[in-house]
């Protein structure tokens, strides 16, 4: 039987110097962060930190690539998406997305999200 696993952080709460804007570069914005990522779990020896997705280096990868100063929201999605990767290489799917909570285009209950996805091809797994 294949088990596919999945290991997720939810809602990492982020303050980073990431806007379009000067200003949001300078003042930094809140975002929360989700990254998911799945894989053959296979089928003996569930205890075995080696042999999962430790999600305390999937926190230390988001705060990383968060740090920095950059434009958008996408770069900053897309180096998570390929950090988390070459980490975990095994990974049958990765799913990556960062909330930007207070976009500045006047809304107070908005927020803005990008997300991205790499699934490995031939995976066998149902999306």
């Amino acid at each position: 039987m294949k088990i596919l696993q999945t290991v997720s952080l939810e809602d990492v709460r982020v303050f980073a110097p990431i806007g379009f804007y000067e200003e949001e570069q300078l003042l930094g914005n809140e975002f929360l962060v989700q990254a998911s990522v799945s894989f053959d779990a296979g089928d003996d020896d569930y205890e075995n930190l080696d042999k999962t997705v430790n999600y305390e280096i999937l926190y230390q990868i988001i705060q990383k690539v968060m740090t920095p100063k950059r434009k958008l929201l996408e770069s900053a999605a897309h180096e998570i998406l390929k950090a988390i990767h070459l980490y975990f290489s095994f990974a049958q799917s990765i799913d990556v997305s960062i909330k930007k909570l207070n976009p500045p285009f006047g809304g107070d209950s908005a927020h803005s999200k990008v997300s991205v996805r790499y699934s490995q091809p031939n995976s066998g797994l149902v999306i």
